[in-house]
């Protein structure tokens, strides 16, 4: 008799406690088998893992730190100390790759909970860990359990259980000795430095505070009511020109202006351009980028018609052709404003900083980007973006920008720039937001040429406006702590959905999540497309 789905989460639950790692595979190999559901062996193995950490840390603060401040090794309380500030400064990078190295994980938490890390800390780390752990061991285990059930068909239950545990510890051995052989270790510098984690290892803990609010507020897509006025709320698959058209119609003066350009053969394309540039009245350099676009994917600046011909040829995506706003400077400006306040808010502002190279007239570009101490960090951007100058010698005193697009993921560097904060600026932003229709929260990209302008909420060109998608990117400056960063990304979504709950109360309607799906799917088809940006 097939078990019942609460009895095999117990199962999985507990069996998390003997051996985390063999339950997960254990609960894998069932779901190649379709005898347990995707939610009930992740949430089993998850909570299971993760509640195994916490029991760790608090065995080791709470008996053990008692212990030894009652034993005679309490003469060595400084020792201890010294330790406590080390593991406080070192303590994250230790716990996440604990989570990876086999035998690890049991001296490490005893250590956190023994030497006092931060509870909230080793939750949000062991978390988010355990989070994708689990996510990474029972994908893995069953595309590989898939291929081998039949031959295990034979098995029943407790034997099935056993075997199919056995061959997937093996073929996870062999993945993590695979993994080690081929990995490029001088690549851990970079997880020394929390702003260039990768998403899956930085978001978890937003997605489960995410969670929590959805509960909080009773509605899983609250966020695609943020905006009325954008599809989704601006959460993804919203049309870039349509925000950007929208607020030229309004605000003219501080916008950038632009044009869409449909999907067509290339030829066709190219004469629609011509014609959008006669209209506009551009020359050289002007804007190509995606009408579905995000983190900068896609943005080129286009100087010849060369490239122009080369763009289009490159992808069939719409596009968007807009007028260059040279700045030279940029910053993100984070806006919200709840439907019955009279006035919006700044949340965060953030100053953004392009990257040079300076030749030195006997140095390649690939040498010189090496030597940089931080663009060494994200080498693989650059020398991607420049393959074909990557050997180029550059004069002495001659530059190089290495990124255009105003976008960290890109290697802008990102900067709190909270300072250049004023009434001013507050009133002008606000002003051209209540201007559209059904805007309420989400972050304008700006270029500028002096501060003092900017202070005064003048001269400047909002060259895009994203919706609830977007982030207050002041949280990746280096100088700010990985914990600050989740507090302000918490705050942030917080908002969102707090504004998305009383735009329902007003009675907008939300976003079928089918629909999102359907939008998140078309974009990610449409960006492999795009051209590497500028």
């Amino acid at each position: 008799m097939e078990w019942l789905p609460f009895w095999k989460a117990a199962g999985f639950f507990l069996a998390t406690f003997i051996l985390e790692d063999v339950a997960a595979t254990g609960a894998g190999l069932l779901l190649a088998s379709g005898q347990i559901s995707w939610p009930v062996a992740f949430l089993s193995c998850f909570l299971g893992i993760w509640l195994g950490d916490v029991g760790l840390y608090a065995i080791a603060r709470m008996g053990g730190r008692r212990w030894f401040e009652r034993s005679r090794f309490a003469k060595y309380a400084a020792k201890v100390s010294r330790s406590e500030q080390w593991f406080a400064k070192r303590g994250t990078p230790i716990l996440i790759f604990s989570r990876l190295m086999p035998g690890a994980r049991l001296p490490t938490y005893l250590a956190a909970g023994f030497l006092r890390v931060p509870l909230p800390r080793f939750l949000f780390v062991t978390g988010a860990a355990s989070f994708v752990w689990t996510l990474l061991v029972l994908r893995v285990t069953q595309l590989f359990g898939a291929k081998v059930y039949e031959w295990l068909n034979t098995y029943k239950y407790g034997g099935f259980l056993l075997l199919g545990v056995g061959i997937g510890t093996v073929v996870m051995i062999q993945l993590v000795r695979h993994s080690v052989s081929k990995f490029e270790w001088r690549k851990l510098t970079r997880l020394r430095h929390w702003e260039f984690w990768p998403t899956w290892m930085f978001y978890p803990p937003v997605a489960i505070y995410s969670l929590w609010l959805a509960i909080k507020y009773r509605g899983l897509t609250l966020p695609t009511a943020a905006n009325p006025g954008m599809f989704s709320g601006g959460l993804v698959g919203e049309s870039k020109h349509a925000i950007l058209d929208e607020l030229f119609a309004s605000s003219s003066e501080f916008v950038a202006e632009s044009a869409l350009m449909p999907s067509g053969s290339a030829i066709e394309r190219m004469g629609l351009l011509d014609k959008h540039l006669i209209a506009l009245r551009l020359e050289c350099p002007f804007i190509l980028k995606p009408d579905l676009g995000q983190r900068g994917v896609g943005v080129k600046i286009i100087r010849t018609r060369a490239q122009a011909q080369a763009y289009l040829k490159e992808t069939n995506a719409p596009l968007i052709v807009q007028r260059y706003a040279p700045g030279p400077q940029e910053v993100g400006i984070f806006y919200y404003r709840f439907p019955d306040e009279e006035r919006g808010h700044i949340f965060a502002i953030t100053e953004k900083v392009f990257p040079k190279l300076i030749g030195d007239g006997r140095s390649t570009v690939s040498d010189l980007i090496q030597r940089d101490s931080r663009a060494a960090l994200i080498s693989d951007i650059y020398l991607r973006r420049f393959a074909v100058r990557r050997d180029e010698v550059l004069a002495v005193g001659e530059e190089l920008r290495l990124v255009e697009a105003g976008n960290h993921a890109q290697g802008c560097i990102f900067r709190d720039g909270i300072r250049l904060r004023t009434p001013e600026l507050e009133a002008r932003i606000d002003g051209i937001s209540r201007k559209m229709n059904g805007f309420f929260i989400g972050r304008y990209d700006i270029r500028f040429a002096n501060e003092d302008d900017l202070r005064a909420g003048r001269n400047f060109q909002i060259i895009e406006l994203n919706g609830a998608a977007s982030e207050a990117t002041s949280i990746y400056d280096a100088r700010n702590s990985v914990w600050s960063a989740y507090r302000t990304l918490f705050q942030q979504w917080d908002l969102v959905f707090a504004i998305g709950a009383a735009n329902r109360a007003r009675g907008i309607e939300l976003t079928k999540p089918a629909l999102v799906w359907r939008a998140w799917r078309d974009y990610t088809k449409l960006a492999t497309s795009y051209p590497a940006p500028d």
